[in-house]
């Protein structure tokens, strides 16, 4: 089968997380991803191996110095070849460079630009430095709605995540509608502005003096402990027909006709009962009945029980491919399936400029490693 984006061409300017994830996923569709690095250490990801090489599958490497006439020449010529860019350095440094949008597009009129940055390239924060967990404070999602802050915080990067899913929509977008009206076009995305979108069920309400949806009350929406040393998650957000189900198997008849107020008044007391009477069995015990209940759950996994997970096998999410020095590197695949176009894994991660001479000779310039 064909890949989606098969014979469309992405410069990848972007380092670290947000935009190399971006443009895995468009690699994964067929995109030929050039990664545009710096020739003295490249994208400083390239520093912790498994992390770039997870997300650097299906790309080529070019080195290019930004900062000399000759680099500045190389990529605007590339990007007379390209059908996008993507790009994640400060707002304003790609034109101090005299290669940002306006340049590009004076040598590519269909180009599709895009910026990654914290604050967007325009408001009183756009200079503003910070790394994720600072886009997530900003942007209102370690608020708690008991006490106003929380201290904990996720080890998984959902600003970097949610900047490249977005980068990735919006290029996909872009193409789409070029196709429609022949125009490129320049895109601002904004990390904080994307996780301000996250919290639209919150940010919303809010902004009209409105409660919003309770879900973290709920007794039994949390993270429990069972017989063995395992722990496992039950998700009851607001449905009654789950908290009945759930009463019946935990033996609670007295709590099974509470609806969502009476269990988030009693929520304490309930959690409690819950957490008394899962701690009774093991795992293995509940997890047949949960299921059997049609109970809302799972087990608090491991990384090596997420990739020993059977589910997860048999979905054949997980790929491991070799190197052309035999070494392995393993895969989480493309997530999205599609029926009538290729998701394959082409290439392993890049060495930093490995394919500096064969880009550069196909667009007909010369090129320094």
């Amino acid at each position: 089968m064909k890949a989606i984006f098969e014979n469309v061409r992405i410069l990848s300017l972007a380092e670290q997380y947000p935009g190399p994830y971006a443009t895995m996923l468009l690699a994964d569709l067929g995109a030929d991803v050039i990664l545009v690095e710096r020739p003295k250490g490249g994208d400083p990801a390239r520093a912790y191996p498994p992390f770039f090489c997870a997300l650097a599958r299906n790309k080529r490497s070019v080195c290019v110095d930004l900062k000399s006439n000759e680099g500045r020449d190389q990529l605007l010529a590339l990007a007379a070849t390209a059908d996008a860019v993507l790009e994640g350095f400060r707002p304003g440094t790609m034109d101090r460079l005299g290669v940002g949008y306006e340049a590009m597009k004076a040598v590519n009129e269909r180009l599709i630009y895009v910026s990654i940055s914290g604050f967007g390239q325009a408001g009183p924060y756009r200079d503003r430095t910070a790394h994720d967990l600072s886009y997530l404070a900003f942007a209102g999602h370690l608020f708690d709605r008991a006490t106003g802050t929380r201290t904990d915080f996720p080890d998984v990067s959902y600003g970097d995540l949610s900047s490249a899913m977005f980068a990735a929509f919006s290029i996909a977008s872009a193409l789409f509608g070029r196709e429609r009206t022949g125009r490129g076009t320049e895109i601002d995305i904004s990390m904080t502005d994307g996780l301000a979108s996250w919290m639209s069920t919150y940010l919303a309400p809010a902004m009209d003096g409105k409660v919003p949806f309770e879900i973290l009350g709920e007794p039994a929406y949390g993270i429990f402990d069972v017989k063995g040393g395992r722990r496992i998650t039950l998700s009851i957000a607001h449905e009654d027909h789950f908290w009945r189900a759930l009463c019946a198997l935990l033996n609670m008849p007295d709590a099974a006709g509470l609806v969502q107020a009476d269990r988030l008044r009693d929520r304490d007391l309930l959690r409690t009962r819950i957490s008394k009477a899962l701690s009774a069995h093991s795992l293995d015990h509940w997890q047949p009945l949960l299921d059997r209940h049609s109970i809302p759950w799972s087990p608090l996994n491991s990384l090596g029980d997420v990739i020993d997970d059977p589910h997860l096998r048999s979905r054949n999410l997980f790929r491991k491919i070799a190197r052309a020095d035999g070494t392995i590197e393993s895969h989480v695949i493309q997530p999205v399936r599609f029926g009538a176009w290729s998701t394959d894994i082409r290439r392993p991660a890049p060495d930093l400029g490995e394919h500096s001479t064969e880009v550069f000779r196909d667009i007909g310039i010369g090129s320094r490693r």
